[in-house]
C-alpha cells in the first residue's frame, strides 16, 4: 500500500513543486520545516537531507512555535508546514502566525481542503487513500508520502545547485561515507618499492619483502615498464625459469594497473576488484610514486 501511494505521487508533481523549488532556490534564508506528531519525525529527516545536500534548513515543532520557538524563523527563511489533516490544532493556530511574520508558507499536506492547504501559498500534495495500518489509523502510508515528497524535493534543490559529489563530501567529512568522497589514493601511498629491469632476482625479492606489498615497481631510466608480484615470482619458480642471471626485467608483468594521486580511493578498490588484484600502482603526472596495496584501502575504513 505504502509502494503504491509513493508511486501515485508521481501524479502531484508538476507546476506547484516546480514553483517551491525555484522560491527555496531564490530565497536568501533557510527553510524552516514543521510539523507535529509523526510528521514532526519526517519533518526532522528532511531537514537532515536539506542540510547535507546544500539546502540550509531547520526543524521547529509546531507544538513549540506557538509557545515562543517561532523566533526561530528569520525574514526571508520558507516555511514548510507538514500534516496529513492539515486541520490539528496545533496547526490551526500556527498558520496565521507564520503569515503575520510574511514568510511564505508551503504546505505538504494530505488534505487538500484543510485549512494549511487553503491559507499557503504553495502546496505539494501528499494525499493517500488509506493508511497501511489495519485499522486506518497509525500514520505509515502518509508519513511514507511525506518522506517521498520531501526527498523529491531535496534531489530537485540539489540538481538544480549543481551539487557534485565532492560538495557532497564536504558536508560528511566523517564515517565510511565522508572518506569514500574525499580519500585520495595519493594519501594512501606509505611505501613505493621499485627495481630496475637490470635488478638481479635476489634484490627482487628483498626489495618485494622490504615493501611489505607483495609487489614492486619496475623501472628504466626512471620511467615505469612493469610491475612484479610475489604472484609472478611463484609461477616463475613453479616453472623453473630461475637462475642468478634473472633479472627483474625478465620476470615483471607489462602494462601494470596505474592511477594518479588525485583519483578516489573507491576507485582503485573497484579497479582492483575487477581486475582481481591487490596492488595498484599510483602515479603523478606520469611518473612513479608508489604502490597502493588493498589493505590499505580497508585499513582506512573505507569499506
Amino acid at each position: 500500500m505504502e509502494a503504491e501511494a509513493i508511486s501515485k505521487l508521481i501524479d502531484n508533481i508538476g507546476e506547484g513543486f516546480d514553483d517551491v523549488v525555484r522560491l527555496i532556490l531564490q530565497s536568501k534564508g533557510r527553510v524552516v520545516i514543521t510539523g507535529i506528531g509523526k510528521s514532526a519525525n519526517i519533518a526532522n529527516k528532511i531537514v537532515a537531507t536539506l542540510n547535507s545536500t546544500g539546502t540550509p534548513a531547520l526543524f521547529m515543532h509546531a507544538a513549540d512555535a506557538i509557545h515562543g520557538d517561532l523566533g526561530n524563523v528569520q525574514d526571508n527563511d520558507v516555511v514548510i508546514c507538514i500534516s496529513k489533516s492539515g486541520n490539528s490544532p496545533e496547526i490551526k493556530a500556527l498558520v496565521p502566525l507564520v503569515k503575520n511574520l510574511g514568510n511564505p508558507l508551503v504546505a505538504l499536506v494530505g488534505n487538500l481542503e484543510s485549512t494549511l492547504a487553503k491559507d499557503s501559498a504553495h502546496i505539494l500534495d501528499t494525499t493517500v487513500e488509506k493508511e497501511a495500518c489495519p485499522h486506518n489509523l497509525a500514520p505509515t502510508t502518509s508519513t511514507a508520502a511525506q518522506l517521498a515528497m520531501g526527498d523529491a524535493l531535496a534531489i530537485a534543490l540539489m540538481e538544480s545547485r549543481g551539487f557534485t559529489a565532492r560538495d557532497f563530501a564536504s558536508y560528511h567529512p566523517g564515517g565510511s561515507l565522508g572518506k569514500k568522497l574525499y580519500t585520495t589514493v595519493g594519501s594512501l601511498i606509505e611505501r613505493s618499492p621499485r627495481v630496475t629491469v637490470d635488478t638481479p632476482l635476489a634484490q627482487v625479492l628483498v626489495e618485494i619483502s622490504k615493501g611489505r606489498l607483495g609487489a614492486t615497481a619496475v623501472l628504466k631510466n626512471e620511467e615505469l615498464v612493469g610491475i612484479i608480484t610475489d604472484g609472478d615470482l611463484r609461477r616463475l619458480l613453479e616453472k623453473g625459469r630461475t637462475s642468478n642471471e634473472t633479472t627483474a626485467g625478465d620476470m615483471m608483468s607489462v602494462n601494470p594497473k596505474t592511477m594518479d594521486t588525485d583519483r578516489l580511493a573507491v576507485a582503485a578498490f573497484e579497479l582492483m576488484e575487477s581486475n582481481s588484484i591487490t596492488q595498484i600502482i599510483i602515479t603523478e603526472e606520469g611518473s612513479y610514486s608508489g604502490i597502493v596495496h588493498l589493505h590499505d584501502i580497508l585499513k582506512e575504513g573505507i569499506f
